[in-house]
């Protein structure tokens, strides 16, 4: 059993292989006042709940975009399962070319979705990572990583709104039914999802009229993936939300041998 680690800033997401093939996935808080030894129980009843245990981990992987849990989760990881995790950066083996002025500055997140994407769907490619921030990257038909774009998320952009604006509500993030609002909540809707879905689209619509490339696949994922993209249909060919989990994968398999 090999286990997958995704630390975003708001969750964690978790997959466990068997047989080659990633049989369970979950989702959990990412927790800042958390212990190894409360991380390792989390993880305990999770793996209890479809009957496996730490016993049974032959390696791990993670990737990371929240430096001050890292070692918390790596102490976890190597007292409970006895195994080292492998920490993916830009110095491990990715299986594509990282372009960045400064390779080490590229995210974790970014290379995972990088990597799963070109290995799967095949290059010229944009991911699309609907999570706390709102990252882009794209990938050419020869696996080179040219760089890419972040935005603010559009769970941020929300509560901006709300802070800046003491009269405003807390809104419940859904497609609203017109873009003329006719209450306040719709109104603020309207204009976080449509406003946001024409700052996805303007990036996207620019990173392929800049590269050149035709025949671009654009691939979503992320917790708000569907939200987003569900009035946008002609600009993704994919919605993968488990984009991170597959590059990770691909990345244990790339990088298992050198750790043993």
């Amino acid at each position: 059993m090999v286990l997958l680690l995704d630390v975003g800033n708001t969750n964690i997401k978790i997959g466990v292989v068997i047989e080659d093939k990633i049989v369970r996935t979950w989702r959990i808080a990412t927790d800042h006042n958390k212990t190894a030894d409360e991380y390792g129980m989390v993880f305990l009843e999770l793996l209890s709940s479809v009957g496996y245990h730490f016993d049974q981990v032959e390696g791990i992987i993670i990737s990371s975009v929240a430096p001050a849990l890292n070692y918390t989760i790596e102490h976890m990881c190597s007292y409970y399962t006895k195994r080292k995790p492998i920490m993916v950066n830009s110095s491990i083996n990715t299986g594509i070319k990282i372009k960045y002025l400064v390779p080490e500055e590229l995210g974790a997140d970014r290379i995972v979705n990088a990597v799963a994407a070109y290995t799967i769907y095949g290059g010229p490619c944009i991911t699309v990572d609907f999570g706390s921030a709102t990252t882009f990257g794209m990938i050419d038909d020869k696996g080179n990583f040219l760089g890419g774009a972040i935005a603010p998320g559009i769970k941020s952009s929300a509560e901006s709104l709300t802070k800046t604006a003491a009269k405003l509500p807390r809104i419940e993030l859904l497609r609203p039914r017109s873009i003329i609002g006719k209450t306040t909540v719709e109104n603020m809707q309207a204009g976080v999802i449509y406003g946001f879905s024409g700052l996805v689209e303007g990036i996207i619509r620019e990173m392929i009229t800049e590269s050149g490339f035709r025949d671009v696949k654009v691939i979503a994922t992320g917790g708000m993936s569907q939200l987003l993209t569900s009035g946008s249909a002609k600009y993704f060919n994919v919605i993968d939300r488990s984009l991170s989990l597959k590059g990770l994968k691909v990345l244990y398999d790339l990088n298992k041998g050198e750790r043993s």
